[in-house]
């Protein structure tokens, strides 16, 4: 009765500044899922071996090779920084390169981690449309890499995210090309999959499509971002990779102890396709955002809006006057602002964000 109250004042009151705020910073902001939730409090039930030695530890790979349809080693990590860190710490040597986009959050965004965790290794920014890069710019950095030239990085890992980082898509015939690029010069090849359920989602195809029938060797999986609490995974499809990276994992410090809250998250997670239904949900949102602004004369899409982020190019006064009405979202530039989409939003969100920006034409 209360929440229904609240829903009519916010119908009926034309100044936005006095309601609560709309948060479109990111996905992080969200709640957990409340199937994640009781999957918690499950486990949260007499005593369990530690460092992974529980029944739902134990589950993981069996659970996730089914979702992918191959055999896999799951590790949980707790945050995708340390699954992107630590994933390619074991696909490259100290002196090698591992080439990704220019907007790859391994590049602009994790404080060098990369870098640290492999020891030294070189990230090299590649470029291309649609911030993400195709399979000939990595081809032709490889060739011009110098390779057996020892002052020179060696080629050794590919990274990609997906979705990218500006909310675009790689279709499954890029990775595949990407990847058999990589296989011909014997680099491994890196997904950073943050809002890997959101790509999955919209490109509507199967999970080990999109991964190792495209060439994936190591995926970051992301779950906090799409209603996890505090809990992502490495999902590894390269056999060879599984010793070392178990051991880097332990000796930086990102083996639960507790390993099985994290792993009844990840359980829950996928079970009954709770990942997809939730980045669905998100990126719905986010297309009505799109929608809605399209024909908006002082509002430019800055990327085609292919999952749960939207990035806008506004005027100045239009962003003040957000501001003003407690819209909350991520600055990017002088007037580039991001909008994310959560599985916990909802229409109403949208429809007040619309209204703001109409009001402020």
């Amino acid at each position: 009765m209360v929440e229904a109250k609240v829903k009519k004042s916010e119908a009926l009151d034309p100044d936005f500044s006095n309601l609560r705020p709309i948060d479109f910073r990111s996905d992080n902001v969200a709640s957990v899922s409340p199937e994640i939730l009781a999957a918690m409090v499950e486990a949260n039930s007499g005593t369990a071996g530690s460092y992974g030695d529980d029944e739902f530890s134990r589950g993981l790979d069996e659970r996730f090779g089914a979702l992918f349809e191959t055999k896999v080693t799951v590790f949980p990590i707790a945050t995708g920084t340390a699954a992107n860190a630590l994933s390619l710490s074991a696909l490259t040597p100290p002196y090698g390169a591992i080439y990704c986009c220019s907007a790859a959050h391994i590049h602009t965004s994790e404080a060098g981690a990369t870098e640290l965790l492999t020891g030294g290794a070189k990230l090299v920014p590649l470029q291309g449309e649609g911030f993400r890069f195709q399979a000939d710019a990595l081809a032709h950095a490889i060739a011009n890499a110098g390779i057996g030239i020892t002052n020179r990085s060696q080629p050794a890992a590919v990274s990609v995210t997906q979705a990218t980082e500006f909310g675009t898509l790689y279709r499954l015939d890029e990775l595949a090309a990407i990847g058999e690029v990589a296989r011909a010069n014997r680099l491994r090849f890196h997904m950073d999959g943050a809002r890997f359920a959101n790509a999955l989602a919209a490109l509507d195809c199967s999970p080990a499509a999109m991964t190792w029938r495209s060439g994936i060797d190591i995926l970051s999986f992301g779950a906090t971002k799409n209603g996890g609490l505090n809990t992502d995974c490495i999902v590894v499809f390269n056999p060879d990779i599984v010793e070392d990276l178990a051991f880097r994992i332990r000796r930086s410090g990102h083996t639960w102890s507790k390993m099985r809250f994290s792993a009844a998250q990840l359980l829950a997670y996928v079970e009954n396709d709770l990942f997809l239904k939730s980045a669905r949900r998100a990126n719905a949102l986010a297309a009505m955002i799109a929608a809605k602004v399209r024909d908006c004369p002082d509002i430019t899409l800055v990327a085609p809006v292919e999952a749960n982020e939207v990035f806008l190019d506004l005027p100045e006064m239009m962003i003040d006057c957000l501001i003003k009405n407690r819209i909350q979202f991520l600055r990017r530039g002088p007037r580039l602002i991001r909008l994310v989409c959560r599985f916990d939003g909802n229409e109403r969100e949208i429809d007040r964000l619309i209204a703001v920006l109409k009001q402020c034409e």
